[in-house]
């Protein structure tokens, strides 16, 4: 509640008002990995030096590193995949220093056999626990 003049009207609030307000949802990155919401590809992601865990949307997977019949054709693999992605995302974040979101482009084969540039983000943000945490995404996903 507002503090009140002389009339008895409400003002402005003053600096020890307090505020609170009713968390409506929340949805835990844990929870969303356990969902298939995200797919945690930490593992990989190590292997070429990034040290904070990493996870990929399930767009994401289903788009670019699940196999499609062109990609089988291709040769290609979802390890090989997941790398071409995780290597481009580690390209572009060591020329973007300093930014909590990274946009990256890549070749993948999608419907064809011959790779298609595709553009994906990477946010850099707080996990469960306060961690950092990195989230690789379609352009429009949040």
């Amino acid at each position: 509640m507002g503090a009140r003049d002389r009339n008895g009207t409400a003002g402005k609030p003053a600096i020890d008002d307090e505020i609170t307000m009713e968390l409506v949802y929340s949805y835990a990155r844990r929870q969303a990995l356990e969902d298939g919401v995200l797919i945690d590809v930490s593992a990989t992601a190590r292997e070429l030096g990034v040290t904070i865990p990493v996870a990929v949307t399930s767009s994401v997977w289903e788009r670019y590193v699940k196999l499609t019949p062109a990609a089988i054709r291709a040769g290609n693999g979802e390890e090989g995949r997941v790398w071409d992605i995780l290597w481009m995302f580690r390209w572009a974040a060591l020329r973007a220093k300093d930014q909590s979101e990274v946009r990256f482009q890549l070749h993948v084969v999608t419907e064809s056999i011959t790779p298609s540039l595709v553009e994906l983000k990477a946010i850099c943000g707080p996990g469960d626990d306060c961690e950092p945490v990195i989230t690789i995404m379609l352009p429009n996903e949040d």
